[in-house]
């Protein structure tokens, strides 16, 4: 069950309507890293997770990506201003001029509807979660990216907030992840000769690994090129 809070999770405002960044946070609205795809994956994952905390886990974020997916809809709303102005519209807000009305669609930056093939479940714990880290630093880059190009001091405030959100979920779904190690298809892992073979396919270049380190991990051998494994 979901309850809904009429507050945001934190207030959003901007400084003056600005309709071309509008369609840039559309990105993060309903794009393939944005707060909806967040919301669904992880919802979706938790469906069969017997695991209680990481069922919880997934469950409470999805949760608040939801509250995320507001903030950004909201944002997007108070950007696009009370004006239509379809001949003016940049890539990815026509639509929102001619037919929404201006309310946020669920649509990226360039206008391409949001879709759940954006969401991983595999109900393999190891393979989600390591689908959500990923997907967390996404998001975390996408919203540097939209930090630095505005100025709106209320909008950087949003996107601050929501940037050090994504870091936070990242760190949990590590944590995560580091607690089911043996289990699922992290079991057994490594216990066969070919996993633990590095081939060196970078001659005549060296690969590194480091200043003064040789090019091997410390786990890995190297196969004689004479006798290569089968």
């Amino acid at each position: 069950m979901f309850k809904h809070e009429k507050a945001l999770l934190e207030i959003v405002r901007v400084e003056r309507p600005n309709p071309a960044y509008a369609s840039l946070l559309q990105e993060q609205l309903g794009g393939g890293n944005g707060e909806m795809k967040a919301a669904m994956q992880y919802i979706s994952q938790s469906f069969r997770v017997k695991d209680p905390a990481i069922k919880d886990l997934l469950l409470d974020v999805g949760a608040e990506e939801l509250s995320h997916m507001e903030m950004v809809a909201t944002a997007i709303n108070l950007l696009n201003g009370h004006d239509p102005d379809a001949m003016n519209a940049t890539v990815g807000q026509v639509e929102s001029h001619v037919f929404t009305g201006l309310a946020p669609g669920l649509v990226n930056a360039s206008g391409h509807p949001w879709t759940a093939d954006y969401v991983n479940v595999t109900g393999d714990l190891a393979a989600d979660l390591l689908s959500n880290i990923a997907a967390e630093q996404r998001a975390k880059v996408t919203y540097e990216l939209l930090y630095r190009q505005i100025q709106d001091k209320h909008v950087r405030q949003t996107i601050d907030f929501l940037l050090n959100r994504e870091e936070a979920h990242n760190t949990l779904f590590r944590e995560a992840f580091n607690k089911i190690q043996g289990t699922g298809s992290t079991k057994d892992w490594g216990v066969e000769e070919s996993s633990k073979l590095y081939f060196d396919l970078s001659k005549p270049g060296q690969p590194s690994f480091g200043l003064g380190q040789k090019p091997q991990p410390p786990h890995f051998t190297m196969p004689d090129p004479g006798n290569p494994p089968r």
